[in-house]
């Protein structure tokens, strides 16, 4: 297997963004990828991109995002319609093939051009569940009561969890949603989605994010402290919602064994959760201990740019790595209703 590692990362991030479409969003990402990687354009071997075309409405809306990236000379490109992980995912497999030593990966969404909770619903089973047209948000209150009444978990530690994602997202520059609050103060607040809070619930976030990897001999060559993708893997639960257990995530737990998540000690866990239930859902799945720092960025209840989420939880993860903060850790990205497709990535510091 030939070592990759994240070089660069960078991300724009607006809350209910009016002035730029996801071109200009997707622009400065990148620009601010490559300059983080001190790596020219040209030097970038593959292009790969993560979007929905149901959140602008239209028809491959993800080619005007080459516009951004640069597709003139020529490129190989490709493209996903996931989060921006799993064009990760498939850059890392591109680079194991040695067809290609670096890659540019991004993702974007402008979530507030529609209603982003119903625009979801389409992820749904389209026999059984989408005529039905319950919003991402019902299914996940679905999730939370029965994870809840199955457990013997309660409202207050749905509020901790977002309690803490809030305080982590003051230092973050790019949340949107942050405050210094209290569990008390959040269990006060009326239920919106029983048994979820408006605070409990992920915010409505534009936005784009950019990544830049490459294989060692590249990555040493450019960047002082590479954070090695040490396993990545990805797995999908049934789309029936009666056909898995909604109170935990088997899929997240056979991706974490299978990327290596237990073979050494985890500093620190960015985890795609939009519902704080989630975040107690994953911590079990990937069998992450009380020491473990989750989430310090604020996650996706303090910014969630769709299609770009996933990936900068990775990006989250690797920059602390580059920085020397942490020497590894793991970094979670999520698809589907009630978690349904997970993919795990462990990150490495050399020294």
């Amino acid at each position: 297997m030939r070592d990759v590692a994240v070089i660069g990362f960078a991300q724009v991030i607006s809350a209910r963004e009016r002035e730029r479409n996801e071109v200009e969003l997707i622009i400065p990402a990148v620009r601010g990828a490559l300059a983080d990687a001190g790596i020219a354009r040209s030097e970038v071997d593959f292009t790969i991109s993560g979007s929905c075309d149901y959140l602008s409405g239209g028809p491959f809306t993800f080619v005007s995002g080459l516009d951004a990236a640069g597709a003139w000379p020529p490129v190989k490109e490709s493209h996903v319609e996931m989060d921006a992980a799993w064009a990760l995912y498939e850059a890392w497999v591109a680079i194991q093939t040695g067809d290609v030593d670096s890659a540019l990966i991004y993702g974007f969404g402008k979530s507030s051009l529609g209603d982003l909770h119903e625009i979801m619903t389409l992820q749904t089973d389209p026999y059984t569940v989408a005529p039905l047209w319950p919003s991402m948000v019902d299914l996940a209150a679905l999730q939370a009561s029965v994870f809840l009444a199955a457990t013997g978990r309660s409202d207050a530690e749905l509020a901790a969890v977002a309690a803490r994602s809030r305080r982590a997202a003051l230092a973050n520059p790019y949340a949107v949603a942050a405050e210094d609050v209290a569990e008390d103060a959040l269990l006060a607040r009326p239920v919106t989605h029983a048994p979820l809070r408006d605070a409990d619930i992920a915010p409505i976030t534009d936005g784009a994010a950019a990544m830049i990897i490459a294989v060692r001999d590249v990555a040493e060559r450019h960047c002082e402290r590479p954070a090695y993708l040490r396993g990545i893997e990805h797995r999908v639960d049934p789309q029936g919602l009666g056909l898995r257990d909604l109170t935990t995530s088997t899929s997240a737990t056979l991706a974490a064994h299978a990327a290596g998540v237990a073979d050494g000690p985890v500093e620190v866990a960015e985890l795609h959760a939009q519902f704080s239930h989630e975040e107690l859902i994953l911590r079990e799945a990937l069998g992450l201990g009380d020491d473990v720092e989750v989430n310090p960025s604020g996650g996706a209840l303090g910014a969630n740019p769709v299609m770009a989420t996933g990936l900068i939880r990775i990006g989250e993860v690797a920059t602390r790595i580059r920085s020397g903060a942490v020497r590894r850790g793991v970094a979670h990205a999520a698809q589907g209703p009630c978690l349904q497709q997970n993919l795990v990535c462990v990150l490495e510091a050399d020294r």
